[in-house]
């Protein structure tokens, strides 16, 4: 399959089995993955609350497998595919309960997928343990995992520090399940599917590990999502699912997201995802010239710039780090920071003179 047949299916739900589908799909072309697989519930009869009411279980004929052996086949199978549409790069998530999420686990080990962590969905409103012999099961599990040990994929750390009032963003979400408005329905009135993740989940999956742009997989589709909340975040998505109605389901809210203006789809990026700026481009862009004086912020240490883009002051020459750490004793220094110039009488850290720079390419 070409570039130009990709394109063609980027924002579509391919109906039809998803190994099946998976395999019409190009060898490493998607940047990453959200696969809310069966779970093989191993429901067994009806559930009834206390007044005998019947409890909206999941019973669907998807969840049922003849054996944990027969699960293990179909979730290798499924894997397998997966791995061969990811990008190098790219990353996957998968969420599950504990009846099915530890055998997921273990095979994405087995087949040399590398986990970053495990993510806890801890549910503000959980469905009760009706008959009161367990705990009551409030939280899923996600794994979020590269194609490799080596890969560089994509996690958006300062856009989650900032969507997180500053604070580092942890492995235990607190989230409501999927109700009200939210929750689709069928013309029956009950709910069009038994599973449905709210849109929150997927959204701080997303913020997290992708970029505008990319492109979301979701082989297990259901009433779509992945694909509204990648719509929401200009990103796009390939969906897979074999049950019409779902798909129906799915297509009717896709259509009915708004896409958002490109420049509220940036997200916060650190210093480090910033382009690597030697210090002598400033020279080369004018900013500083050969015999510029720089000293430290208090104007205690001082230091002549040479053409060469290194740095002397007394006995000590070197690049802006060494010399910086060596006039303190100390082994490291980050010069960016340490080193400031001389604005019309008033001191400036050199590293405002990179972000020129950086503007400017």
């Amino acid at each position: 399959m070409s570039d130009a047949d990709l394109a063609g299916r980027l924002d579509t739900i391919l109906r039809g089995d998803c190994i099946a589908q998976l395999e019409s799909l190009p060898k490493h072309s998607v940047d990453a993955i959200f696969a809310d697989p069966p779970y093989n519930l191993q429901l067994g009869g009806g559930l009834t609350r206390p007044d005998q009411s019947e409890v909206d279980g999941v019973t669907n004929d998807w969840d049922q497998f003849d054996s944990f052996e027969a699960y293990d086949a179909f979730t290798r199978a499924w894997l397998l595919a997966c791995r061969r549409v990811l990008k190098p790069n790219g990353s996957i998530w998968v969420i599950g309960s504990y009846h099915n999420i530890f055998r997921v686990g273990a095979i994405m080990q087995d087949l040399n997928f590398w986990l970053l962590n495990d993510v806890v969905w801890l549910k503000t409103n959980p469905m009760p343990n009706f008959r009161g012999k367990r705990f009551t099961n409030a939280h899923e599990t996600l794994i979020w995992a590269s194609r490799g040990k080596d890969a560089k994929y994509t996690f958006n750390y300062e856009a989650l520090k900032a969507f997180n009032d500053d604070v580092q963003m942890r492995s235990d979400w607190t989230l409501p399940i999927c109700t009200g408005h939210e929750r689709l329905k069928g013309d029956d009135g009950k709910k069009a599917h038994p599973t449905q993740k709210p849109e929150s989940l997927l959204y701080r999956v997303l913020l997290s590990s992708t970029e505008p742009g990319d492109v979301i997989l979701d082989p297990f589709f259901g009433t779509g999502t992945t694909g509204a909340v990648a719509k929401k975040l200009g990103r796009h998505f390939i969906g897979i699912e074999r049950d019409a109605d779902y798909i129906k389901a799915a297509q009717t809210r896709i259509d009915a997201v708004e896409p958002v203006n490109d420049g509220a789809l940036k997200v916060s990026k650190g210093k480090r995802a910033e382009p690597r700026i030697p210090f002598g481009r400033l020279l080369e862009a004018g900013l500083l010239k050969p015999g510029s004086v720089l000293t430290d912020k208090a104007g205690k240490y001082f230091a002549m710039v040479r053409a060469d883009g290194s740095l002397i002051s007394g006995a000590h020459t070197g690049s802006i780090h060494k010399v910086g750490a060596l006039v303190q004793g100390l082994d490291a220094c980050n010069g960016w920071t340490y080193w400031y110039f001389d604005k019309e009488g008033t001191r400036e850290p050199i590293d405002a003179l990179r972000q020129i720079v950086r503007d400017a390419a």
